[in-house]
């Protein structure tokens, strides 16, 4: 059978750009004992994939040139030789960025078609939704009552904090980057405030404007100018929780930290980086209880969803622009 893979070919330096990736057929073999065949239905798109697209050391290993890109995808078992997976279960893996994949059954779990939509397996009820939970109640130790400011609220991990942090009794700020985000943040996650940071010049003075008491707790996916207003605002004691910084996935040469990091001495603020993968051990906790709160109604989510394999490049650079809403998933074929 053909399998369609996109490979790199070339680590990009700046935005990627769609000359880096190839989209190449390659054979694979009928399942051998204790193996089965794949057919993907949902690839997921994620912004940690530019960490990948570059040499040198790292949490995970980079993307090799000339190889098979890797992501979250959801599909069906379409031939099996394994006794624990059979022909038309759906299963959750990391053979994406491709139509086909063999497998041993290694680092693939089964999930339920009817009990969401098949895609959610790659936004809430996935990696995104663990990202958000481990790092907002983990991580950041949130406590009821807590005054929260989370970055890039609207997207797939951020509009999950926000509602979690809501869950929990907080008065949350969020900030996004458009009047629709914002309108959904406030009319579907429910969140305190609202602001769109590409309309303020001083991020740090509208935050205190909308948190005047000053925030516990700041969930940081930006980095930059929204790392530095937050340690203007944060009061005594608070956490800072780490979960990316795209605002600086694409420079070529390093940005200028925050000139303020001296308050986390005099605030005595702790502030920690997290990757979800080392939380194995919360996968059970969290995803009974997001499917409790999906189930209940308490948790919406939006999908920015892509038609057709030969888009996944373009899905992912879509990433850096600013534009999408939630999750950023592609649906392999109609």
């Amino acid at each position: 059978m053909q399998s369609r893979q996109f490979q790199l070919t070339g680590y990009p330096e700046g935005l990627p750009t769609l000359d880096h990736f190839e989209l190449v057929e390659t054979e694979l073999k009928s399942p051998g004992e204790n193996e089965f065949l794949v057919q993907n239905e949902w690839l997921s798109v994620d912004p940690y994939m530019r960490g990948r697209m570059r040499e040198g050391e790292s949490y995970v290993k980079p993307f090799q040139i000339g190889e098979p890109m890797e992501g979250a995808c959801v599909g069906k078992v379409i031939k099996s030789r394994n006794q624990e997976f059979s022909e038309g279960d759906y299963v959750l893996g990391n053979q994406g960025w491709r139509d086909v994949w063999l497998s041993d059954g290694t680092g693939v779990m089964k999930v339920d078609p009817e009990a969401v939509p098949l895609q959610a397996y790659l936004g809430i009820l996935g990696m995104t939704g663990m990202t958000a939970y481990v790092g907002l109640l983990k991580i950041g130790e949130l406590k009821e009552g807590d005054r929260v400011f989370v970055s890039a609220a609207s997207g797939a991990v951020g509009s999950t904090v926000c509602q979690i942090a809501k869950l929990h009794g907080c008065f949350v700020v969020g900030s996004a980057g458009s009047k629709q985000k914002l309108d959904w943040l406030k009319d579907k996650a429910g969140i305190d405030a609202a602001f769109n940071y590409k309309e303020v010049d001083d991020v740090s003075a509208r935050l205190k404007e909308l948190a005047p008491e000053g925030i516990d707790l700041y969930y940081d996916n930006v980095g930059g100018d929204h790392l530095q207003a937050a340690l203007d605002n944060l009061n005594d004691f608070g956490r800072i929780v780490c979960c990316g910084m795209i605002s600086t996935y694409n420079d070529k040469s390093p940005q200028p930290g925050p000139d303020n990091l001296f308050k986390i001495i005099t605030k005595r603020l702790r502030m920690q980086g997290f990757i979800v993968r080392d939380h194995g051990d919360q996968q059970d906790e969290f995803r009974n209880r997001m499917t409790e709160w999906i189930q209940a109604g308490k948790m919406h989510w939006e999908e920015t969803e892509t038609t057709g394999l030969e888009q996944t490049p373009q899905a992912f650079i879509d990433l850096f622009h600013g534009s999408k809403m939630g999750k950023a998933v592609v649906k392999v074929s109609e």
